[in-house]
């Protein structure tokens, strides 16, 4: 693995962080959601990651290898496989006067963690920034051979 490799090993972990930042966020913003039926009630999403083998063509290994840092065949990276829903059952509660109360009186609302779903987010967004300073510090490593050579 050379030094140009890890721009695409963390181009890969940013865009896998974004997801996980996006569908958190997603599920802050429903954490209220409520529904007459338990079935339309909003899920949490969760994306499942996967590691993974780029080819030096992909992403962004190429522009990198075309400036003559050199080839490399398979490149390891991470990616989002899937994004799975919570199979915890809705909260259900009883209030005959909701306009969404079914015919028991019952309304079901989202069962999303607050705590867990600041905790994912605290996480990912750490992980996001540690990536910046990976590719950041390899582009300094860069510059600085670069600098040997003339």
């Amino acid at each position: 693995m050379g030094l140009s490799d890890i721009f695409s090993i963390t181009g890969s972990a940013l865009s896998a962080e974004s997801v996980r930042l996006n569908t958190t966020a997603s599920n802050l913003a429903n954490v209220d959601s409520v529904a007459s039926k338990p079935e339309d009630v909003y899920q949490a999403r969760y994306p499942v990651f996967k590691s993974t083998l780029l080819n030096a063509g992909e992403g962004l290994a190429s522009g990198i290898d075309a400036m003559g840092f050199g080839q490399s065949q398979n490149l390891a990276g991470v990616q989002v496989s899937e994004i799975t829903q919570s199979q915890l059952a809705p909260q259900v509660k009883h209030e005959p006067g909701h306009p969404l109360a079914d015919e028991n009186g019952n309304i079901y609302v989202s069962n999303i963690n607050m705590v867990e779903q600041m905790t994912n987010m605290i996480e990912a967004s750490r992980s996001y920034q540690t990536n910046i300073q990976v590719a950041e510090t390899a582009k300094q490593l860069i510059q600085q051979t670069l600098r040997l050579g003339s």
